[in-house]
């Protein structure tokens, strides 16, 4: 491998999350990838051998806040909109533009969302269905787990 194909390097990254594999090391001449998921490790660093590591959430642990005393329930044909992996949820394509999408606004299957940031990496989350914004979950700028629920939509509207 003479250079670092991001794009497959994301592509891993994806397939590992929805596997049940927890971890896979690629070795070739002088570079090194290990993704783990669900193992909390330090990112540790040398030039022939980057650590890339993606986690599941971190156990609840008696300092974490306590969730929200009442969950609102939502209809069950709303689709939530997830994060499919750890990062930075922003609103818009860049500072100072308009949001991709605000409650109330209609979507088509396929339109822009949102973009997660992860690893530097941009990458657009899009609607896999047509409907109605009906709640916006995160905030520009926030941290996202994988499987966030980010938006929900309501393919009735």
């Amino acid at each position: 491998m003479d250079v670092v194909n991001w794009q497959e390097i994301r592509l891993l990254l994806a397939a590992l999350q929805e596997s049940d594999v927890t971890e896979l090391t690629l070795e070739f001449k002088d570079f090194r990838l290990t993704l783990r998921k669900g193992i909390p490790t330090e990112l540790s660093s040398t030039p022939a051998s980057p650590v890339i590591v993606s986690s599941a959430p971190p156990p609840a642990s008696a300092e974490a806040p306590p969730p929200p005393t009442a969950p609102k329930s939502t209809p069950s044909h709303w689709i939530d909109v997830t994060s499919p992996m750890v990062g930075t949820f922003y609103s818009a394509p860049a500072p100072g533009e308009p949001d991709f999408v605000r409650v109330g606004q209609r979507v088509n299957k396929g339109q822009t969302l949102c973009i997660i940031e992860a690893m530097k990496l941009m990458n657009e989350i899009e609607a896999e269905a047509a409907g109605v914004v009906t709640e916006i979950l995160v905030s520009n700028g926030q941290s996202v787990e994988f499987g966030q629920v980010l938006m929900r939509l309501d393919p009735t509207a």
